[in-house]
């Protein structure tokens, strides 16, 4: 009787276990992030709805017409939307290590799947709150404005590949630098005044608004509202500008991340 081959061990494809890792990332990221009760998914829908409606509240008390149409609640919702999902993004991703830091320990976890199970969890959410928010203003209102889905998805795609660099960015400089976590909060506070998301910059003087144009974020809301506002075209949106500036965040962060995380861990 002739020996039989020795049965070697199965394992499981690394993308299946992949796969497992970002699932039950995602599910734990839920239950700590809204809670088991529908009042944590509430919430997420009245806190950017109520801040719209503040801004679009306070802002038609002191002009008659916003900069662009005559709604103030679609004006302000254009350009607060596609922001909060950039914000929602860059800081969930840079804080995915800090987050997910005993269970990096686990072979199986790695930090892309921190990274991903966030980024994807965050996606569905703004995606679903952004969709409800602006169906109900343009149910609600008479708004006087035509959509174009092409310019309106690709805005909302820009305003997240390029959280999802800073993102990565950010994740490496405030797990390797504590104090850049506030420094960071400083800096990027004026944002929502200087991205085209309350004031558009065409209306700021030179050569404010030329440097203004530096700024990746004004492209992405500009963008936003030209699928809402048929005469809104300014010359200045590039696409492929966004897309380099996240990019080579992103690529620099992955590599430091790629690198050093471990060590990031034990600081």
């Amino acid at each position: 009787m002739s020996d039989a081959p020795p049965l070697r061990p199965v394992h499981r494809l690394p993308r299946l276990a992949t796969g497992r890792s970002i699932g039950a990332l995602i599910l734990r990221e839920m239950s700590s992030t809204y809670g088991r009760h529908w009042g944590g998914y509430i919430w997420e829908i009245i806190e950017p709805a109520a801040m719209i409606m503040v801004l679009a509240l306070i802002f038609s008390a002191g002009f008659r017409t916003p900069a662009l149409g005559t709604n103030f609640a679609i004006f302000m919702a254009t350009g607060f939307l596609p922001f909060y999902l950039y914000s929602d993004v860059a800081n969930r991703t840079a804080q995915s290590l800090s987050y997910s830091r005993q269970l990096l320990s686990y072979p199986r976890v790695t930090f892309m799947d921190a990274i991903l199970a966030r980024l994807i969890l965050t996606l569905l959410t703004r995606a679903l709150v952004s969709m409800i928010i602006l169906t109900f203003i343009l149910y609600v209102y008479d708004t006087r404005t035509i959509l174009d889905l092409p310019p309106i998805l690709l805005s909302f795609a820009l305003a997240a590949l390029l959280g999802l660099g800073v993102g990565l960015m950010n994740a490496v400089l405030m797990t390797r630098f504590p104090i850049w976590r506030s420094l960071w909060a400083v800096i990027t506070r004026p944002l929502i005044f200087l991205s085209n998301v309350i004031f558009l910059i065409e209306r700021f003087p030179e050569p404010f608004s030329t440097w203004l144009e530096w700024n990746p974020l004004v492209h992405v809301m500009a963008l936003s509202r030209t699928g809402f506002y048929y005469s809104y075209r300014p010359d200045y949106i590039s696409p492929g500008y966004v897309v380099g500036i996240a990019l080579i965040l992103a690529v620099i962060g992955v590599l430091f991340l790629r690198r050093y995380y471990r060590d990031f861990l034990e600081l």
